[in-house]
């Protein structure tokens, strides 16, 4: 492995991520959101049980003091709410309201449409999703 090439790729994945935050900018503002909150918004799967602020410290890779922040700005917006996990009592899980669905829908709707990984073809995108795969789960 060359260090000039991975510093091409870390500096290329970079840029992606910093041109889709700058992209959807706007639409984060009108909700008044931030990167960081709609990460958050992300990070929660509404497909899923709702996670443990444990699990989304892990998610969002954040100690608890920067979680429980950002967690009162969603709750204030009325996106989430902090709920008793049903399977461990002492603990709290974070719940998408209905607004906070919508609105979770509604950005991540807008961040596909404009990430420049669009130009992208289904087969490049594949490819890519098995590269990307390999270093997550590394």
């Amino acid at each position: 492995m060359s260090v000039h090439e991975l510093t091409a790729v870390v500096t290329a994945t970079y840029e992606i991520w910093m041109r889709t935050n700058a992209l959807i900018m706007d639409a984060l503002a009108g909700h008044r959101l931030t990167p960081a909150t709609f990460q958050a918004l992300w990070a929660i799967d509404p497909a899923e049980p709702p996670p443990s602020m444990k699990v989304m410290a892990e998610r969002l890779h954040c100690n608890a003091p920067n979680l429980t922040f950002i967690t009162n700005q969603l709750t204030e917006r009325g996106l989430v709410e902090r709920a008793v996990d049903p399977y461990d009592r002492r603990s709290r899980v974070l719940v998408l309201t209905d607004r906070g669905r919508r609105i979770r829908e509604e950005l991540l709707r807008t961040t596909l449409e404009k990430t420049p990984l669009k130009v992208l073809t289904d087969a490049e995108l594949r490819q890519l999703m098995g590269l990307l795969s390999r270093v997550v789960e590394s």
